[in-house]
């Protein structure tokens, strides 16, 4: 699985793809995330990205042609792939959809928004893919592009290690506990369910199922 991430501001993302899970999933080649910026598609000998909006308003729009030669450069002569492009307007991001994505497409292209976003005229030509993953406004496209990276890597076998690590392939609770059995806060008494303590695996099952995650 190969990301392709446009993005102004690529180093944002070095901590969290270099840690933990993700990071081993790079190393060990389950997963290659690449980036794209767009200052370096510009035509503007200052490398500037952003113009002012038609019609008026505050901010700054990311103008449409170095986002259209960023996206060029990452798709290449592959025809297969996912674009996706941020909007709080979009379809919310989902399990299932990420799920959809790791079986379907080996490149994704994840167009990573900021000011006060891009051009509609890219989401249009590219026929890109609108994707929200809340209700709510951040800064930028890039706190979305990881939570799509994570949650798709999520989907591609070797990253997690085991397949049954996967929540939707096993019944997964929200409530998980480990020792002690009793924990004692400030004072107070902390115990964990009887029947995770029962042996009695089909309740225990059924525990879980009242409380699945998805």
């Amino acid at each position: 699985m190969h990301f392709h991430i446009v993005t102004l501001f690529p180093e944002s993302f070095d901590s969290y793809i270099n840690a933990s899970i993700i990071g081993r999933a790079v190393e060990d080649g389950c997963i290659k995330v690449s980036f794209y910026n767009p200052r370096d598609f510009t035509k503007d000998k200052h490398r500037r990205v952003d113009q002012k909006p038609y019609g008026g308003g505050p901010g700054m729009v990311l103008e449409a042609e170095s986002v259209l030669r960023a996206v060029a450069k990452a798709r290449g002569r592959k025809k297969k792939v996912e674009i996706i492009f941020f909007d709080t307007s979009g379809k919310e991001f989902t399990n299932a959809y990420a799920r959809a994505i790791s079986k379907k497409y080996q490149d994704v292209i994840l167009i990573c928004g900021r000011y006060e976003g891009v051009d509609a005229r890219v989401q249009k030509i590219l026929k890109a893919k609108k994707v929200s993953i809340g209700h709510y406004t951040l800064t930028g496209g890039e706190l979305p592009a990881m939570v799509v990276l994570d949650a798709v890597s999520r989907q591609v076998p070797g990253v997690l290690g085991k397949y049954e690590s996967v929540e939707e392939e096993r019944t997964a609770s929200p409530e998980v506990y480990t020792r002690p059995e009793t924990l004692v806060w400030k004072g107070k008494r902390y115990k964990v369910p009887k029947i995770l303590l029962s042996g009695n695996h089909k309740k225990i099952e059924e525990w879980r199922t009242k409380r699945k995650m998805y």
